[in-house]
C-alpha cells in the first residue's frame, strides 16, 4: 500500500468538503486512484465520476490517467479551467 497526498480543487473541493486528505491505495495508476475515489459514492463518485471532465496532476505535473503512481505522491484533481 502507497499513501498518497490527494487534493481537490474548485468546485470538486466543494464538493468532497475537503482541501486534501492523505489516502492509503494500492492504485498503480491515476486512473486506479480515481476509480478508488469513486467506489467510495457520495461526493466522490459525483464529483469524480467517468464522464466528468477532471483534470489531474501529479506532483504538480498535469498528467493523465496512464500515469504511474510513486508511493508519497502528491495528485490534485481538478475542473477544466476556462478563462476569458
Amino acid at each position: 500500500m502507497k499513501k498518497i497526498t490527494v487534493r481537490y480543487f474548485a468546485s470538486i473541493r466543494e464538493a468532497v468538503g475537503a482541501g486534501q486528505e492523505v489516502v492509503e491505495t494500492a492504485a498503480a495508476t491515476l486512473g486506479a486512484l480515481r476509480d478508488e475515489l469513486i467506489a467510495r459514492g457520495g461526493a466522490h463518485a459525483s464529483s469524480l465520476a467517468r464522464g466528468k471532465a477532471v483534470r489531474m496532476a501529479l506532483d504538480q505535473t498535469l498528467s493523465d490517467e496512464s500515469a504511474v503512481l510513486p508511493d508519497a505522491a502528491e495528485v490534485a484533481f481538478f475542473p477544466p479551467v476556462t478563462g476569458g
